[in-house]
């Protein structure tokens, strides 16, 4: 196996795991990270999408009490079963809309012009919500009603925009719909699973021809790279939560965001073709 190739695996697992889950725009950083490591193609496309399934394996296990306890009280515990309900009904227009619009996405807005601008329109905006004081009327994932777990599931869709970061998106809508810092980001957390989950398997399926053993492996490498990352990365960031906003992810998007405007008028779309 290709040295080179494995050691481009670590460092996109790596990229993965510590971004996929904070409000920064995982496809971003992908994106600019293929460009310079020149890890371009159609494989290198579905690996970027298969080694999300490592980060959610990561909310799996550091949630695992959690969403254990919710299926053993599915069946009589009303809490739990709004809960479950809640997620569903997040889901639901990213699905809708995204089985719809998905050429349009991949053909139209998957350009890393698009990304640069939305990481920096995403960063400006993180920075102004920040500003206002929204009262926190839904202190943890367990109380937020269906209406307003359907509004940040259309929060969630925006994401569909390459470099908004879906993260972000939920994360915010929720603070600015009610709920508070940490549960925001414990409900995207959860609302990343069916989310992620389906769309890894959707494109595996779709791309099943494409792969050969090595492909696999170095997908294998990816995934268990960005499921230890997420791991360490997640704990941290709930912790920062407890006593920080999140405008120093506002001012990195905007840096990024800024660094991808350079690169591009210096080097053109090319070197980020397929990336």
């Amino acid at each position: 196996m290709d040295v080179t190739l494995v050691l481009k695996a670590v460092v996109l697992g790596i990229i993965e795991g510590a971004t996929e889950f904070l409000p920064v725009s995982s496809t971003g950083h992908l994106i600019l990270a293929s460009y310079f490591l020149d890890f371009q193609g159609q494989v290198a496309t579905v690996f970027k999408i298969v080694i999300q399934l490592g980060s959610i394996l990561a909310i799996c296990v550091l949630y695992f009490g959690k969403l254990w306890r919710m299926l053993i009280d599915l069946p009589t515990r009303r809490e739990a079963q709004m809960f479950v309900l809640s997620i569903i009904v997040a889901f639901i227009p990213a699905a809708v809309l995204g089985f719809a619009l998905e050429h349009f996405i991949t053909s139209v807005l998957f350009s890393p012009w698009v990304v640069a601008v939305a990481l920096i329109v995403g960063g400006i905006l993180i920075l102004l919500i920040e500003r206002r004081t929204s009262p926190h009327r839904y202190p943890s994932v367990d109380h937020i009603p269906l209406g307003t777990a359907l509004a940040i599931g259309f929060c969630q869709t925006i994401a569909m925009i390459p470099g908004v970061s879906r993260s972000g998106a939920t994360i915010l809508g929720s603070v600015l719909l009610g709920v508070e810092r940490r549960a925001a980001a414990e409900f995207s957390f959860f609302l990343a699973i069916p989310t992620m989950l389906g769309a890894t398997v959707l494109e595996m399926y779709k791309n099943r021809a494409l792969f050969q053993a090595d492909d696999l492996m170095i997908i294998g490498i990816g995934f268990i790279v960005a499921f230890i990352v997420a791991l360490i990365v997640v704990r941290a960031f709930v912790r920062y939560l407890q006593n920080h906003t999140f405008s120093i992810f506002g001012w990195y998007r905007i840096a990024v965001g800024i660094v991808m405007l350079i690169v591009l008028f210096i080097y053109g779309t090319n070197g980020f073709a397929n990336a």
